[in-house]
């Protein structure tokens, strides 16, 4: 029998977390309540974390636990840019040159999403929005204006460095949003997504130069945005250089306030003696 590989152990964990979040949406369902319909369970959020530093893989996981609405600017942006909109227009020039787009636009496509995706009665993660403490103040009074306000502000924190070398090897599926890396988690055909046989991307802004201007405008403005929610009180880091799984992980404790930790099963995980 082949040795189990670390990477063969982490699949299994991811895998038995799938099945918790699914136990527990059974278990909701024959107590007579959704998962996700519960105050307790609904989740305002802001994920917070240079490009690169894996928000878009976690957050879809947020959003399967949680029943809420994932709104990720940066896919919304591109969007735009394919359907070459004024708005996309604007955008890819400043996106391209190494920029952050400016407030008025971000505000507005963010407001109309929350006020009107249906996904968003359970709550939202929001992806790459506020950077600025005026975008900050802007949503903190949209939300007031519904009577909500923010349950958590998580920060996944990596070096500079490091992010450098994931996502200038990055390789993207555009049609699923699944991504490759020429080095750490190359396609199983070069260039070819491994489910369809679809041509992959390099994006147009992942390249060092572009990729440091980015971080530069990040922490400059980013910054000023986590003081912002340290004073509220709602901040949380997280070490996003571990492996996906460990990150996922941190991220159940810093929710295990909110959330009521793993529910009436008590959790799958401990079951199977595989939770400390």
């Amino acid at each position: 029998m082949a040795p189990i590989t670390e990477e063969m152990a982490q699949s299994l964990l991811d895998t038995v977390h799938r099945l918790e979040t699914r136990l527990q949406q059974v278990e909701a369902k024959l107590e007579g309540r959704e998962s996700g319909s519960s105050p307790s369970e609904t989740m305002r959020m802001i994920l917070m974390g240079p490009p690169g530093a894996g928000k878009g893989t976690q957050a879809p996981r947020i959003k399967e636990k949680y029943g809420c609405c994932h709104l990720a600017t940066g896919d919304m942006l591109r969007a735009q840019v394919a359907k070459k909109t004024s708005l996309g227009r604007e955008a890819k020039k400043i996106m391209d040159a190494g920029g952050l787009v400016n407030d008025e636009i971000m505000v507005n496509m963010i407001r109309s999403e929350i006020e009107s995706n249906p996904e968003c009665k359970n709550g939202f993660i929001l992806d790459g929005f506020p950077r600025t403490v005026t975008q900050a103040e802007k949503l903190d009074s949209m939300l007031s204006s519904h009577q909500q306000k923010l349950q958590h502000a998580i920060e996944l924190q990596i070096d500079d460095q490091l992010l450098v070398s994931r996502i200038t090897g990055r390789l993207i599926h555009p049609a699923s949003g699944r991504s490759y890396h020429k080095i750490f988690s190359p396609p199983k055909q070069s260039m070819t997504d491994d489910l369809t046989g679809e041509p992959l991307i390099q994006r147009s802004d992942d390249n060092e130069e572009t990729l440091r201007k980015r971080l530069g405008t990040y922490h400059e403005q980013t910054s000023p945005v986590v003081a912002y929610y340290q004073r509220t009180g709602i901040w949380k880091p997280v070490d996003a250089s571990q492996e996906p799984g460990q990150v996922w992980q941190s991220l159940l404790k810093c929710f295990d306030g909110k959330s009521g930790g793993s529910g009436a099963s008590g959790g799958l995980l401990g079951k199977l003696g595989l939770k400390n």
